[in-house]
């Protein structure tokens, strides 16, 4: 079946909702924009008329917002909120643990349970089932295991069977996903490693709120396209959820500002 058929459904399944996304985003960088939004909206209006189904009023809200502009972007929650798909598996799109980064940063502290900057299968099986429970669902330990692996294709782009902070972080809205602008800003490990010590300013081997701070305003203030200084309060409070009681090291700064080297 094609992922213009999967749109003719009643329901769909976890499976038809992956294949769905992946057919859409064509180039793979983890969202819909531009042509490719535009061929969503377009085949999604003709698959419903062919399945003689109405626009549902959430389709018929999401068309009005990006059917006219070319400059539109949505992630997979967006897509979440307008496709018909089995209830247990949209709760993980609909979580309100995960509303804000700063709600994000903490469950990432929380399920990195090694802090070896990434999860793996198991820890997000756990993270998984933990999001069910707080949403009073229970399911089959095997339906958990076919939504992890499919949650795993999803989003991990680089295909080593573990999810970095900026993959898993595709389950927060894009205009809460602030990990997108500091894409633009990651460093080598070398310039990384040479700002860290900069900015510890006592040498104690952390940066604390005020040293982070002042980090990030430099950040702003060279990178006044990618980050909004307006902004500056939510970048910290968001990264500082990453500390331990206050003290960031260096590893879990380097989730978000040092670029991965092949």
């Amino acid at each position: 079946m094609t992922a213009e058929t999967h749109l003719q459904g009643v329901e769909i399944s976890a499976s038809q909702f992956f294949e769905i996304w992946h057919h859409y985003d064509s180039d793979g960088n983890g969202y819909m924009d531009g042509k490719e939004l535009q061929n969503f909206i377009q085949e999604l209006q003709q698959a419903r008329k062919k399945a003689g189904l109405d626009l549902t009023p959430e389709m018929k809200a999401f068309v009005d917002q990006y059917g006219k502009t070319a400059d539109g972007k949505i992630g997979i929650v967006e897509l979440a909120q307008i496709l018909p798909t089995e209830e247990n598996f949209l709760l993980f799109f609909r979580c309100q643990q995960l509303k804000s980064s700063e709600d994000f940063m903490q469950t990432w502290r929380k399920y990195d349970s090694d802090h070896s900057g990434f999860i793996d299968s198991e820890e997000l099986k756990s993270f998984l089932k933990d999001l069910l429970q707080k949403a009073n669902k229970q399911i089959e330990d095997s339906k958990l295991t076919e939504y992890t692996e499919i949650m795993l294709r999803m989003f991990d782009a680089n295909n080593d069977g573990k999810l970095e902070l900026t993959e898993l972080a595709r389950l927060l809205p894009v205009q809460e996903n602030f990990l997108i602008k500091f894409q633009g800003v990651k460093m080598c490990a070398k310039e990384f490693n040479k700002a860290f010590e900069m900015y510890d300013q006592d040498g104690n081997g952390y940066i604390d709120e005020n040293e982070l701070d002042a980090l990030l305003k430099d950040l702003c203030e060279k990178n006044k396209k990618e980050l909004d200084i307006n902004n500056l309060a939510t970048y910290k409070k968001s990264i500082m959820a990453l500390s331990d009681g206050g003290k960031l090291y260096r590893a879990e700064l380097a989730l978000i500002l040092c670029a991965e080297e092949n």
